[in-house]
């Protein structure tokens, strides 16, 4: 199905257990690679839609994608991107993080940020194709983090 079919809109409350299905589904496999549950499972999406800005990108079966965004003293910050799997790969994690650089601006940031585990190789390369650039890593609790921002032109 092409981005183009995709609907974004704010979650609500209905969503929490959908979005926790979806987060789930999209890390998962990263549970062996890092010797632990990724936060991104741990969060009470309940609490997120309250305390954050959070939009689901849904289709014909269902929600195919999520963006937690919030504002922090370091900036405008894409707290949380995630696709479910079967939608890998057809555009959705870009609409998505696409919408977020437009609410950034929105919302007059002239960057956004992100952060990821360094063992999520992946996504680092994914974020370095589409602009992001690493300009720190950090060890939070047992993870070791790599911060990475954009700037928007």
């Amino acid at each position: 199905m092409p981005p183009s079919t995709l609907r974004l809109r704010p979650a609500g409350d209905r969503d929490v257990a959908d979005i926790a299905a979806l987060v789930d589904a999209a890390y998962e496999h990263y549970i062996e690679r890092i010797g632990r549950t990724p936060m991104p499972m741990t969060l009470d999406y309940g609490d997120e839609i309250r305390d954050k800005q959070v939009t689901v990108a849904e289709d014909a079966d269902g929600l195919s994608g999520v963006l937690v965004l919030d504002e922090t003293d370091e900036g405008f910050l894409v707290y949380n991107v995630a696709v479910h799997p079967r939608r890998k790969g057809t555009g959705v994690g870009r609409a998505l993080l696409e919408f977020a650089e437009s609410e950034a601006r929105r919302a007059g940031f002239e960057s956004l940020y992100l952060f990821t585990h360094e063992k999520m190789t992946e996504n680092q390369a994914l974020y370095a194709r589409i602009g992001y650039v690493e300009y720190e890593r950090r060890p939070i609790e047992d993870f070791h983090i790599v911060f990475m921002r954009k700037r928007l032109a």
